[in-house]
């Protein structure tokens, strides 16, 4: 079927979920793909930005997402991810939406144990430290050292509300009292699992998905809560009530700022330092998915605390993120600010 003999598809998911649906597919089911096609679909805008479509998604890229999963699911979780998103491709193919099945390949090599870790670019601490000081305007500053302090998803951050974040200072005024949920833990973000792309949260169509299992409260030390404050000084009055943290300070003034607007904002500084090449991949370049990479690397190095850094991502099981949230000031706050590199 040629490109003019059929309807362009803007959104393959929203598509795909749409015809399994027609086939018999329960609700539960459809949920389970889109939770996973989504999240495949934000790792490649975050990882392979020079991937227009995913249609043009190379098995390398499969191979990538897949490994990323290892050590957060169980084997048979990341199975079952493996035949939906294969499933996606095969039936976008046989359809004549997309020319070939990245994942046919994937699926093959699975047990072969194949090494697909791309070996990610080495940064220090002291040159990390040299590259935020490199950054002037306060949004782009305030955002690039919340991913670093806490190594929160892009989609997470951009999702964040004025009352998720609980930060204790004189300097300015903060209107609107933070979440329940922050009341005795000052000085830290509430991630909830709830935002989904699509779906209306504190009043407001999400663009952007969280990928939590269950809901986590970060610490937020001098450094970061002093960079805040900072930006909640400049921050442009928003036109959503929901009171997104995180406004854009040039077009569209005062909305919320997206995933792909906090890629090109990294993008843009990292090229700077010679850290970002268009087409370099994961391997070589820095995204806001590398400093979830270098957060956990350094803080499982410091601490050897597998589970409380696994809780800080938000990874952790139902039975052991209790454990935590229960004892959240000795277990988590302590732990993190005794051992959470410095940036300033």
């Amino acid at each position: 079927m040629s490109t003019t003999d059929r309807e362009q598809v803007d959104d393959p998911i929203a598509y795909f979920l749409q015809d399994i649906e027609y086939q018999g597919k329960t609700e539960r089911t459809r949920s389970a793909y889109e939770r996973v096609l989504r999240d495949f679909e934000a790792f490649i805008e975050e990882e392979y930005p020079h991937v227009n479509t995913l249609s043009g998604t190379t098995h390398r890229a499969c191979m990538a997402w897949i490994h990323g999963q290892r050590g957060e699911v169980a084997d048979s979780t990341l199975a079952t991810y493996a035949s939906y998103l294969h499933r996606f491709y095969a039936y976008m193919a046989q359809v004549g939406e997309f020319e070939e099945n990245p994942m046919a390949l994937v699926v093959e090599q699975m047990d072969e144990s194949i090494d697909v870790d791309p070996t990610r670019r080495e940064i220090s601490v002291p040159e990390m430290r040299e590259f935020v000081a490199s950054i002037p305007h306060p949004l782009s500053r305030a955002v690039i050292f919340t991913l670093l302090k806490t190594g929160i998803r892009a989609g997470e951050l951009c999702n964040l509300d004025l009352r998720d974040v609980h930060l204790t200072t004189d300097a300015i005024e903060i209107e609107t009292p933070p979440r329940p949920q922050l009341n005795g833990k000052p000085d830290s973000i509430y991630v909830s699992p709830e935002p989904a792309r699509g779906q209306t949260v504190n009043g407001e169509e999400r663009t952007a998905s969280n990928k939590r299992r269950r809901p986590t409260v970060l610490p937020v030390d001098d450094e970061l809560r002093e960079t805040l404050v900072r930006w909640l000084a400049v921050r442009p009055d928003c036109r959503s009530d929901a009171e997104p943290f995180f406004a854009n300070t040039a077009r569209e003034w005062g909305s919320r700022i997206t995933p792909t607007a906090v890629h090109h904002m990294v993008e843009r500084h990292a090229r700077e330092r010679g850290w970002y090449r268009t087409g370099g991949g994961a391997s070589e370049n820095v995204t806001p998915h590398y400093f979830r990479h270098f957060f956990t690397t350094y803080l499982r190095g410091q601490t050897g605390e597998r589970g409380i850094v696994k809780y800080l991502r938000g990874d952790v099981a139902d039975d052991v993120i209790d454990t935590y949230t229960h004892n959240w000031g000795d277990r988590v706050r302590d732990t993190y600010e005794m051992n959470i590199y410095r940036l300033l």
